[in-house]
């Protein structure tokens, strides 16, 4: 018997599957490659909503955790995935400049938000009003991250890829059976793919489809992650991601003419040199309407688990919620009740 079986090796998934084997647990990973939207993400890690000048929830306990998580993948991962790099919003009025200031003086976003402006000139962007820098952030490369990981997987003969056959479970008095695979415990990180989980899916997981550049600039002279409408990130050689759009109609993982169009005009307005677009892809991310996300068991099948909701943050999110679970369910800790599927399963009581 092992101790986990996880379906889903996207964020959620990697970051369960990690946190299990960090206390000696034994897992099988199962998933059939059918959900994108950490393989396209942009991987971002920023403590601030800087659309609403916000804190990120728990933006500081997220950033520790996600810190040591990185670290701790170092040896099965032999390849850096966890880039620190400034977040640079550019400010386009000088009353753009005063909102800045009124929000690096609240108490909770003062440890984020630096109150020296930045007017470091960027070869390939015109910024007459400065920048202001967004500390403790940078990004995750996801789409490494995901191969590595599924290839360590695969070396220890921890991975079946197939698609998740919900009919096949069957609960036996003190575990899971799955196949020819019996567990303890299993943990649904399906991301999108949830709305097919006949035990889960009443949940309101929505989705949030995202469209993506990567571009090519020769012109473009950046080492600092901008981020205004959209986020510019550098990747070398005259290579950066651009994104991200958000359509809450559109569940597909296709392209479209209006992403293209609305992603070209944003860019526009951030930098004033010629680009090409080398790859135009999209996902839809995993998003619920309260904005946090769904952790915790089936209010009748005790060893079913889920893990999901990450939206747009699965990178700082991933960890901490593997570990809150983990937790829960090892340590009879309590999940906290802001994340806890209960707001939702109590009331359909």
């Amino acid at each position: 018997m092992i101790d986990y079986l996880i379906v889903g090796c996207g964020l959620a998934g990697i970051s369960f599957a990690e946190e299990a084997l960090q206390h000696n647990k034994t897992i099988v990973v199962v998933d059939n490659d059918s959900q994108n939207s950490s393989k396209i993400a942009g991987g971002l890690y920023n403590p601030v909503i800087l659309k609403r000048f916000s804190e990120v929830w728990e933006a500081q306990a997220q950033l520790v955790i996600m810190n040591e998580f990185y670290t701790q993948l170092k040896p099965r991962i032999e390849q850096q995935l966890d880039f620190k790099m400034p977040i640079l919003r550019k400010f386009f009025s000088v009353e753009e400049q005063n909102n800045w200031f009124a929000a690096s003086d609240k108490p909770k976003l003062a440890p984020f938000l630096s109150n020296q402006l930045h007017f470091k000139e960027y070869k390939g962007i015109t910024a007459p009003f400065g920048y202001g820098e967004v500390l403790h952030t940078g990004y995750v490369d996801t789409a490494s991250l995901l191969e590595s990981y599924r290839n360590y997987l695969k070396e220890n003969h921890w991975f079946h890829q197939e698609s998740f056959d919900y009919a096949a479970i069957v609960f036996e008095e003190d575990s899971v059976r799955y196949k020819d695979i019996q567990a303890k415990y299993i943990i649904f990180a399906e991301g999108f793919g949830l709305r097919a989980n006949p035990y889960f899916n009443q949940l309101p997981l929505d989705g949030t489809k995202g469209e993506l550049f990567i571009i090519k600039a020769p012109d473009l002279d950046l080492d600092v992650i901008v981020n205004t409408s959209v986020f510019i990130l550098p990747l070398g050689n005259d290579l950066f991601k651009v994104g991200a759009t958000y359509n809450w109609e559109d569940k597909t993982d296709v392209p479209t003419k209006e992403g293209k169009a609305e992603l070209v005009t944003r860019i526009k307005e951030i930098i004033d040199c010629d680009f090409e677009i080398v790859t135009h892809f999209a996902g839809v991310r995993p998003t619920v309407r309260d904005r946090r996300p769904l952790v915790g068991t089936h209010p009748i099948y005790t060893r079913l688990h889920i893990l999901n909701g990450l939206g747009t943050r699965g990178v700082m999110l991933g960890p901490s919620m593997a570990k809150a679970l983990y937790e829960s369910i090892e340590c009879q800790i309590p999940l906290n009740k802001e994340i806890d599927i209960q707001r939702y399963t109590n009331k359909k009581k």
